[in-house]
């Protein structure tokens, strides 16, 4: 059978637009079969806002003074050849993470670059990569070159005289043992690896250094680290700082003689340019700091102790030494600081945004460098008095996304280390700006809930269990948190009520003065959040030990990202009032028939326990179907789970065929028009499922390869946000609709189009704005 071809016709026709946008039809019974190679014509497009997110990676390019580099640690890599004015992305659809955690240009061929895959500052919503990519036409095209089981990547250094010899840094498994870790080295320009310097399966590198006088001359920072989902472990007896004087052969590791005893966490070391005796080091240790030696390492004196400089050490402790003058080194932490008397004072250099990760500088030009942050990259040509701009990188990490009921509806999302947003689907000017968005409250890791026909009123959430009312006539945002106490810096042993780094909000589809909120309890307000009361009891497996101190052993960090046995994942059905459903990060489901009077444990049995439930989707045509997303990441454990149930969730399908075995789902939903439709949000990007979810394959089209953190189904169109490169809309999914009943294939077939609007807007991409799409009717039709 031939394969059908799909074409995309849009034309504008004099249709009025209308305040709420009418579902398409049912699927014809004569539309083809679905065919993945016939889905070309559907495309993304991607709405922004531009504005930055993590970056952790970036490089310059010494020959070529507007030339840089920065990868996401979501997305991917980009390139400017301005300066920073622009920047495009090179990694599209030709890498298989999307997640960077290193970049090296080669001094002496700039047409190589390597990239480690995977961040390597491990916070709680990290994201793992494949291996390294290397490119030999300056970033144009990308091959895998390896060390796929690395995971995280530290650091990349490439010989100053020879782009075939390179050395990776790797972490390795941020949530379990791995032998893929410490420091390797290729001769071949990848093509085979060595691993030269290994300590254990716990112990990975973070850091790498190298002479720039002599290049046989390389320190590496060993790094113990393991996350879980109630607790990070930064430090141990395999953490400490190594030397090689043969390239890499041989390891000695440096010990007293002026270093902090006692345990160790992450390290970080630079040498000098100006004298390759002089050697800095940043060390997380409880007499941790600033070191600095002035014999090549034999010897160290800690210069500085400052606990602004080290503070949450195991997400910075990045220290990088001046390349021509040996008394001048920075230090990135929440703020860039700079010295410039060996270590012993610094002074803070403004920024764009703050959490600063990464710094290179140019060897002949010192002021020439470029900073990545948790904003983004930003360059300076004149020794960071001046940046240049971070909202021309549509990067942003958000964590949930939802839509309003206008027309055109507006998608909200938080974003994390920023605001929340309020973007406009689609706009009558030149494409979607900085005018067509603005933050609703909350803060950067919260779900958002518009009050369903009034969505001037917005609710929104922060870490600590924080809830606010936005109200956008008036600006004005009320704190309605369910229980006033900050818990932050204290374990949730203590707390009361524990609340997830991001814990549900929804407001009620049945009644618009009801909003619930979830801890480890579920609460419920009727009066728009001026009072609110439990409804539910623990819905977690309350784990004793599982609710203590996260950190340690060195630096605590008891933030709300490890609070754990909290209510994950909470909805309310659309067709039965009062029908609830909720989900744990400890692994439990629960059900409630009566709008919350009593609940009942419905868990799959075939679920492992401790997973966590990332998602439940009420079917909007069956009262007792409900979709569950779980995933198990961080145990190590990478592979999907999906159910459905049509009984209330007496008994559960597993539907996962056809998703790849290393793709964890945080979200699946179904089509609200089409019962058979299902999409599911991966770590490894978007899937699509036509007959209720017995076979997946992928809907990837021309989305980069990213983490799909929440998705809906929107009027016709399906809206997506990203862990990195902000949100996406698939407008007009009526195809997909139409394809999902096996037919037998027709010579053309002419889609029925979906209802259309006659809006203005300029429908082509423009340089760092959101695209609007199509105008007009949208017609598909296929040809045998």
């Amino acid at each position: 059978m031939r394969t059908p071809a799909w074409f995309l016709l849009a034309l504008a026709v004099a249709i009025p637009a209308s305040g709420e946008a009418k579902p398409a039809a049912q699927p014809p019974r004569s539309a083809p079969a679905f065919d993945k190679t016939a889905m070309q014509a559907l495309t993304w497009r991607s709405i922004g806002p531009y504005r930055g997110g993590r970056a952790v990676a970036a490089a310059g390019v010494e020959s070529q003074p507007n030339t840089f580099y920065f990868g996401g640690t979501g997305g991917g890599v980009f390139k400017t050849t301005n300066g920073g004015v622009d920047w495009k992305p090179v990694t599209d659809g030709q890498i298989g993470t999307g997640s960077v955690g290193a970049i090296a240009v080669a001094e002496s061929d700039p047409n190589v670059v390597y990239v480690g895959m995977g961040e390597a500052c491990l916070r709680g919503n990290l994201s793992h990569g494949d291996g390294v990519y290397k490119s030999v036409d300056a970033g144009q095209t990308w091959v895998k070159v390896g060390l796929e089981e690395t995971r995280h990547v530290g650091a990349v250094v490439v010989h100053p005289t020879n782009p075939d010899l390179v050395y990776v840094a790797a972490v390795g498994h941020a949530f379990g043992p791995n032998p893929q870790r410490g420091v390797f080295r290729s001769r071949d320009g990848g093509r085979t690896w060595d691993r030269i310097h290994f300590v254990d399966e716990n112990t990975g590198a973070v850091a790498l250094a190298m002479d720039p006088t002599n290049p046989r001359v390389l320190f590496a920072g060993m790094y113990q680290v393991r996350r879980t989902p109630w607790s990070f472990d930064s430090g141990g007896p395999g953490s400490g700082l190594w030397k090689s004087v043969d390239g890499g052969d041989t390891w000695k590791k440096l010990e007293g003689h002026g270093l902090p005893k006692g345990v160790w966490g992450r390290v970080d070391v630079s040498v000098s340019g100006a004298d390759p005796n002089r050697v800095y080091a940043m060390v997380e240790a409880e007499e941790g700091g600033v070191f600095r030696s002035n014999d090549g390492g034999k010897t160290w004196t800690r210069t500085n102790d400052e606990r602004k400089l080290r503070q949450r050490a195991w997400y910075y402790t990045h220290v990088y030494a001046d390349p021509q003058n040996a008394d001048v080194v920075y230090v990135l932490n929440v703020q860039f600081f700079r010295s410039q008397d060996g270590g012993k004072t610094f002074q803070v250099l403004r920024t764009p945004h703050g959490d600063n990760h990464d710094l290179w500088i140019a060897k002949g030009d010192p002021k020439r460098m470029i900073s990545a942050d948790d904003g983004g990259a930003h360059v300076s040509h004149d020794g960071g008095a001046t940046w240049s701009r971070q909202d021309n990188q549509a990067t942003a990490q958000f964590y949930h996304v939802i839509a309003d009921d206008r027309f055109p509806y507006w998608i909200y999302g938080a974003q994390q280390d920023n605001s929340t947003v309020a973007i406009a689907s689609r706009t009558s000017g030149f494409g979607i700006d900085v005018s067509d968005w603005h933050a609703v409250g909350g803060c950067e890791s919260g779900y958002i809930a518009p009050k369903p026909g009034d969505p001037n009123i917005v609710y929104a959430g922060c870490y600590g269990g924080q809830i606010t009312r936005y109200d956008h006539r008036t600006k004005q945002e009320r704190d309605v948190t369910v229980y006033p106490e900050n818990p932050m810096g204290w374990g949730a042993e203590g707390m009361k009520y524990r609340f997830q780094w991001t814990f549900p909000i929804v407001v009620s589809p049945h009644d618009a003065a009801t909003v619930y909120a979830a801890g480890n309890r579920v609460f419920r307000t009727r009066d728009e959040g001026s009072s609110w009361e439990p409804i539910s009891p623990d819905l977690t497996r309350n784990d004793a030990a599982k609710l203590g101190p996260s950190g340690g052993p060195i630096t605590k960090d008891n933030t709300s990202v490890e609070y754990y046995g909290t209510v994950f994942a909470f909805a309310e059905s659309k067709l039965e009032k009062g029908l609830l459903w909720a989900g744990s990060d400890d692994g439990l489901v629960h059900v409630s028939r009566d709008a919350g009077a009593t609940w009942t444990n419905v868990t799959p049995k075939e679920l492992p326990e401790w997973s966590l439930i990332s998602q439940v989707d009420p079917s909007p045509h069956a009262a007792g179907t409900m979709f569950l997303a779980a995933n198990r990441y961080k145990h190590a454990d990478d592979r999907p789970f999906v159910y459905v149930t049509t009984d209330y969730g007496v008994t559960w399908k597993k539907i996962t065929s056809g998703l790849p075995a290393n793709a964890f789902v945080r979200v699946v939903r179904q089509d609200p028009v089409n019962p058979a439709l299902l999409f599911a949000g991966t770590e490894l990007g978007l899937f699509v499922s036509t007959d209720g979810g017995g076979a997946w394959q992928p809907l990837q089209q021309n989305l980069p390869v990213v983490p799909i953190t929440d998705l809906i189904v929107k009027d016709d169109d399906v809206v997506v946000a990203t862990q990195g490169r902000s949100f996406w809309v698939l407008d007009d999914i009526a195809p997909l609709r139409q394809m999902s009943k096996p037919t037998v294939e027709t010579a053309a077939h002419l889609f029925e189009p979906s209802v259309a609007h006659r809006f203005f807007g300029l429908a082509f991409p423009v340089p760092n704005r959101g695209q609007n799409p199509p105008n007009g009717a949208l017609f598909y039709y296929s040809l045998k």
